[in-house]
């Protein structure tokens, strides 16, 4: 890895790694991390076996994959093309010329005793990733490379008391593994790097990035250093200024991720303090006990002995090839919340909506019906997602259409109904679906504006309750009270506006301002 660029900064403002305070002092926190992704193909990337999930095992292996003798591999194009595309959208060098070598170890579910992957030469070299934090802090987190290899197979150590069995379905699946710099400073900034990555790849069709079925997993590499090193190993790209590293291997969780950083860095800190050294080796995550376990010694390059295979030749790309994938990029998340921030949304809801592009499509969907952007942001922030959430449904899943929830936001927005009303409105559309106009035209919920019929029902509850209007001669935010009562007593219709207004009047309460 080289070493990191000056700029981890927002707004001029230097943007701070997490502090681990031990005995001895604080120590800082370094982190890196490479990601395994698999790409989004319907066949591996040296033969035409099916990479379908949940296949019975052994179902989906060819001779390739097997490693039968004389079986030679061709590559696939709609991995080399997407590869280049993730590529892309890491704002990355495309190597027009790339090489494919052997990494020489031996597993059981590694039918070949060897892994074809890239090493010297990969097909994408250095990128970046922009990542945005809780506060309105962003990070720059540099991509080193991503190259393509083959997936291993996997092996089963729970289906026998006495046996392993191996499963090779896996086995030559076409995954990008994505390497960044040491970039990362806290538990927060990793978590929320896998979660932007994560959402490039979807944005870019690249990855379906289901993290529980193995499609994306991440081994990160946490070092510890005392205050003051980073910035040492900034000025002088010496990696001794960080502390030796170890690696946690297939981390499958972004929540994962976070605590296992945390676990990991509190260990060391305690290590080194008490006297021990940190030896670089590869560690486990065991969620259910939130630590990390050793599980072997971190092998070096050199252990793999890699060298160029022979039964492929570089992978030479076209630049116009290069150039017309670049023309059909999508959006990409960085570029829509821009976008969505012009039309007047704050940074935060901005980045809610960007997260996920089902997220995005749906709120734009709402924007082509005629809902206007804040308000309908708003809305599915602070109301829609969270019914969702409450009953376990996505937007894909959800029972209300875009159009529909745009109609509600209209109708409150033109006041038509009351933000109470179209909470009501909501869950009938919610429970019984149709059109939400039809709804309030046939169930009579239209917002009443009658200003004779609101100061009667005013009238009603201050005749009903004169000791608050003597508390709120000495309290005047007490009106509020006033405005809830009247909401009530007209079953959510009146207009808010015209409530307060007449009820400032009939209690003779001060302009406020």
């Amino acid at each position: 890895m080289s070493t990191p660029a000056k700029g981890q900064t927002v707004k001029g403002q230097t943007v701070k790694g997490q502090t681990i305070k031990g005995q001895t002092g604080d120590w800082e926190i370094v982190i890196g991390m490479e990601v395994h992704a698999q790409v989004l193909s319907h066949s591996k990337l040296f033969s035409g076996a099916s990479t379908e999930f949940g296949a019975e095992p052994n179902s989906q292996v060819s001779f390739v994959d097997a490693g039968m003798p004389g079986m030679l591999p061709v590559i696939n194009r709609k991995c080399v093309e997407r590869a280049v595309r993730t590529g892309l959208g890491l704002k990355a060098q495309i190597n027009l010329t790339s090489v494919f070598d052997r990494k020489n170890y031996f597993y059981p579910d590694l039918p070949t005793g060897y892994q074809i992957s890239q090493y010297k030469s990969p097909i994408v070299g250095e990128g970046e990733v922009t990542v945005d934090l809780l506060g309105g802090e962003s990070v720059r987190v540099g991509i080193e490379r991503l190259h393509l290899e083959q997936d291993a197979g996997k092996m089963l150590h729970d289906q026998h008391p006495d046996q392993s069995y191996v499963d090779l379905n896996r086995a030559g699946v076409a995954l990008m593994e994505i390497v960044t710099k040491p970039h990362m400073r806290s538990s927060e900034q990793a978590a929320a790097f896998l979660k932007k990555l994560r959402a490039i790849v979807r944005y870019l069709g690249t990855c379906d990035g289901n993290m529980d079925e193995g499609s994306m997993r991440a081994d990160v590499n946490v070092s510890v250093c005392k205050t003051g090193g980073y910035e040492k190993f900034r000025e002088s790209g010496d990696f001794k200024h960080l502390g030796t590293r170890c690696e946690i291997k297939n981390v499958n969780s972004v929540r994962f991720i976070a605590q296992a950083v945390e676990y990991e860095a509190r260990r060391q800190v305690e290590v080194i303090e008490g006297g021990g050294t940190i030896r670089q080796e590869t560690r486990l995550f065991d969620s259910k006990a939130g630590e990390t376990r050793s599980m072997r010694s971190k092998e070096e390059a050199h252990d793999y002995r890699y060298f160029p295979d022979p039964d492929l030749l570089p992978l030479v790309l076209e630049d116009s090839w290069v150039k017309e994938i670049a023309a059909s990029l999508p959006e990409l998340p960085d570029g829509k919340k821009a976008r969505f921030v012009a039309l007047g949304l704050s940074a935060y809801d901005a980045s809610v909506l960007v997260a996920e592009r089902e997220t995005a499509d749906y709120f734009e969907e709402m924007l082509a019906a005629g809902a206007e952007a804040k308000a309908a942001a708003n809305w599915l922030n602070n109301e829609y997602f969270g019914r969702l959430n409450k009953a376990g449904l996505s937007l894909a899943t959800g029972p209300i259409s875009a159009a529909a929830n745009s109609a509600i936001v209209q109708m409150v927005a033109s006041h038509v109904i009351s933000g109470k009303i179209a909470k009501d409105l909501c869950d009938i559309v919610w429970k019984e679906g149709g059109d939400p106009r039809e709804i309030v035209e046939r169930r009579g919920l239209r917002q009443v504006t009658d200003t004779g019929a609101i100061e009667t029902a005013v009238d009603a509850v201050i005749a009903a309750n004169p000791d608050k209007v003597e508390e709120v001669k000495a309290k005047p935010k007490l009106a509020a009270w006033f405005v809830g009562q009247v909401m009530k007593q007209s079953g959510g219709k009146a207009n808010p506006q015209a409530v307060n207004a007449i009820l400032k009047v009939r209690l003779n309460l001060p302009d406020e301002g």
